[in-house]
């Protein structure tokens, strides 16, 4: 053999002992757990496609369906109680109600006889239920007097010459509808007035509930930036129906927000915009003052066609002291009186209206949110004689 061929064989024969040798080290320190066995080789996944441009991580793929995003579901309204409804429903519970008024009539119809005693309790009675001193005297007199002229004996028919009178006094021939009629291009505006506590910012929301119920498109302006809930209390009504409310931050100018609700109003073509105004001691001159300054404010956008005082029926001869100073100050065109069940007086219908030549407008029997309703002279008496 050539000397070429013994190198390429020795060459060989030294690479298959050296493997040898390598070989066995590897499998005796496997065996001692020194050396990891050789993984399999592992396949890498392909990295996942980008998501489409413009959309969120996790958007659907090829194929997938694409669902567009949900709209949030709209706020579920109110339907308020028609107002033709709620007077006879009003006057069931005024009929249920404890006060003077109604318990002096049934004692004078359920007595025996009616002498000096009886005429006299009656006319204490009439007195302390706020139904001032002068009804009070003319209702006596007309009573005495037609019941001694036509001998009435029967409690059925006393109790309906007694309702005749009672309806006199509270004067139906009064216009008690709200004054809503205004030019094209700008709204009917109604504001309320009053002192602290009377219900005012709630009569606001129910009276705007009653023209909603009537198809009445409203805007609520909350011109009472004095007290901090105000604003909210009056969203709050307003939300329930779909009526928006116009505010300004707290302690702002309440003319200056009555005029941006007036303006927003006008701008959106509503029908009635209702004004709440900060309750006021009627003792304060300076913010008797500014109360006017807000409906002078006001009417350079629109006239302002109702003045509403809210009144408080439980509060009796402080209450039409109130509605004195109120009527001088903004010119009241007509009355709200509510809390009129419970310890409420039912003859301050009577006297408010002599004081201020102007009608009770509504009254409120109750915290309901409808619980307020156009004032009825028939079934206001009816519910104090208890029909």
């Amino acid at each position: 053999m050539s000397p070429t061929i013994w190198v390429v064989i020795v060459t060989l024969a030294c690479a298959l002992v050296i493997g040898g040798v390598v070989g066995g080290v590897r499998r005796a320190r496997r065996s001692r757990g020194e050396l990891a066995p050789s993984a399999e080789p592992s396949t890498i996944p392909a990295p996942a496609p980008p998501p489409a441009l413009g959309g969120a991580e996790g958007a659907p793929g090829a194929g997938e369906s694409e669902e567009a995003p949900s709209e949030p579901a709209a706020p579920q309204l109110e339907t308020p109680e028609a107002p033709a409804g709620r007077m006879v429903r009003l006057r069931r519970r005024l009929a249920g109600s404890n006060n003077h008024l109604a318990r002096a009539l049934a004692d004078l119809l359920s007595a025996d006889r009616l002498d000096e005693d009886v005429w006299d309790d009656f006319e204490t009675t009439l007195i302390t239920s706020d139904l001032g001193v002068g009804p009070t005297a003319e209702l006596v007199e007309r009573l005495r007097r037609e019941l001694a002229v036509e001998g009435i004996s029967e409690p059925a028919r006393a109790r309906e010459l007694l309702r005749r009178e009672l309806i006199g006094l509270v004067d139906p021939s009064l216009d008690r509808g709200l004054a809503l009629e205004h030019a094209e291009g700008v709204p009917a505006v109604i504001m309320l007035v009053g002192v602290n506590g009377t219900g005012k910012t709630t009569t606001v929301g129910k009276l705007g509930r009653m023209l909603v119920a009537q198809g009445r498109s409203v805007l609520f302006g909350a011109a009472d930036t004095f007290r901090a809930a105000a604003a909210e209390q009056l969203g709050t009504w307003g939300e329930r129906v779909g009526v928006r409310t116009v505010r300004g931050a707290e302690g702002a100018d309440p003319a200056s927000v009555a005029f941006n609700a007036v303006d927003e109003g006008i701008t959106e073509g509503v029908d009635v915009v209702l004004v709440d105004t900060a309750g006021r001691l009627h003792t304060k001159v300076g913010l008797m003052d500014e109360l006017g300054k807000v409906k002078r404010v006001i009417e350079k956008k629109a006239p302002v066609g109702e003045v509403l005082l809210v009144l408080d029926a439980t509060t009796g001869q402080n209450g039409l002291a109130q509605a004195r100073v109120f009527a001088e100050a903004v010119d009241v065109t007509g009355i709200v009186l509510t809390k009129l069940d419970g310890s409420a007086k039912g003859g301050i219908v009577v006297q408010v209206q002599r004081e201020l030549g102007v009608p009770v407008k509504f009254i409120g029997l109750g915290e309901g949110a409808d619980d307020l309703a156009p004032f009825d002279p028939e079934g206001f008496v009816d519910g104090l004689l208890g029909e």
